[in-house]
């Protein structure tokens, strides 16, 4: 049976998870009963042994240096074991692949979720060793994390450094040239001292809100499947429509001649010019529904 978002959340109800999410706030659930049963029961889920079998594709593990994907090698499945064994740390990607139920719930939790069509989701699963973690870090998505077995300490603060972040940062690495355009402040190189901490044992439930600082740290080998959602924002919504909207007209269509020709630079950006005053005509005539009518039917 798939999984539904109030099986994630139960027993909060969507009216409380709706207000943490809009207000962008972790949230936590101890599941006791059988909600997840159709998770736990999986058979690549048992263990490390079992995922490591059934898993054909490259394992990414991340190396000691960062402790972080950002600092990662892709290896076979075969050697990920013995990688584990030595303290690093493992992501198995597109696990959905797996399992018609991963597939399924997926669909379902974007859609109860609310999210567009254009949602890039998938399922992720993590093995930690020991005393092992990422390193702070935020991320562009949405997670929900299910503690499949082990127990996991997640250290979480809000980002009060950037809103809405377009991409992935983990703490002391340089960010990248859009993320460093928008910055509301300087990027901290260690967790904000208003930081909490969230112990997940098998059953929990981490609503892991976007942009959100974040560190982990595993008590016993660990493993946690995620439910990722890479949502996009207004203005993905408004390029993509506005793509769609400019292929209507062959003047759009036209090849970009001379762009990078000191000789014919002037005609170029007369050429655009003109097609920046067709655009700007058009637009008063835009409503939402012609934007979503393109992205989400």
């Amino acid at each position: 049976m798939n999984i539904r978002l109030l099986d994630l959340i139960s027993p909060h109800s969507m009216i409380d998870f709706l207000d943490r999410y809009r207000k962008n706030e972790p949230l936590l659930v101890h599941h006791k009963g059988q909600e997840l049963d159709s998770i736990q029961k999986l058979p690549f889920l048992e263990s490390l042994d079992a995922l490591i079998k059934h898993w054909s594709s490259p394992v990414q593990a991340h190396l000691p240096d960062v402790r972080d994907e950002s600092s990662a090698i892709d290896v076979p499945s075969k050697d990920a074991h013995k990688l584990f064994a030595c303290g690093m740390g493992l992501l198995f990607q597109d696990a959905q692949a797996l399992s018609p139920i991963l597939e399924e719930s997926l669909v379902q939790l974007k859609q109860d979720l609310g999210l567009s069509a254009l949602t890039f989701a998938r399922c992720l699963i993590y093995a930690t060793p020991d005393g092992k973690g990422t390193a702070p870090h935020f991320d562009q998505n949405i997670n929900f994390v299910y503690q499949v077995s082990g127990t996991k300490k997640w250290k979480m603060a809000p980002n009060t450094h950037v809103g809405n972040p377009l991409t992935r940062h983990t703490m002391g690495q340089a960010p990248d040239s859009e993320l460093a355009s928008y910055l509301d402040d300087e990027l901290p190189r260690e967790m904000p001292q208003n930081s909490q901490t969230y112990v997940l044992k098998p059953g929990s439930v981490l609503f892991v809100p976007r942009g959100y600082w974040h560190e982990t740290e595993a008590e016993g080998d660990a493993m946690a499947l995620n439910f990722t959602f890479t949502a996009p924002a207004w203005m993905d919504l408004f390029l993509a429509a506005l793509r769609s909207r400019l292929a209507q007209f062959p003047e759009w269509r036209e090849t970009a001649n001379g762009v990078a020709s000191p000789d014919q630079r002037e005609n170029a950006e007369e050429k655009l010019d003109s097609l920046l005053s067709m655009l700007v005509d058009d637009l008063p005539e835009w409503r939402a529904s012609d934007i979503l009518d393109v992205t989400e039917d």
